[in-house]
């Protein structure tokens, strides 16, 4: 039990540290107003503390507890979705860079690459 509760607690303060990062990029993020998260986030603590530093709205996206086996979710689908997309290209399957910009750059290239595929 304590070693779940603490993986908890690291992973909120873990969430923390990437909304910091993220809020400091506020000209990137000027129309971010909803965050959504799995259960492992929730907690009034948490939430909290995201409405008072960030200004954003934390939604939990949590399965339905009646329910067995796999479920699909609407709102954790769409990063699953695009996690798989990414996938599609070879550079992005493996971490290969020495650099977090670099990851970022071809991302950006990826999704590209989908948009002015679709576009066509």
């Amino acid at each position: 039990m304590w070693v779940s509760v603490f993986a908890l607690a690291s992973r909120r303060e873990g969430g923390k540290k990437v909304l910091k990062r993220v809020k400091q990029s506020s000209n990137q993020v000027s129309r971010l107003t909803t965050i959504w998260v799995d259960g492992g986030f929730n907690g009034d603590p948490f939430m909290q503390w995201v409405m008072d530093f960030c200004r954003w709205i934390v939604q939990v996206v949590l399965r339905p507890e009646q329910t067995k086996g796999f479920v699909l979710l609407r709102k954790r689908w769409v990063v699953e979705r695009t996690f798989g997309w990414l996938m599609g290209c070879r550079r992005l399957v493996r971490d290969y860079e020495l650099l977090p910009e670099t990851s970022e750059t071809f991302i950006y290239l990826a999704m590209i690459r989908i948009m002015v595929r679709r576009l066509a």
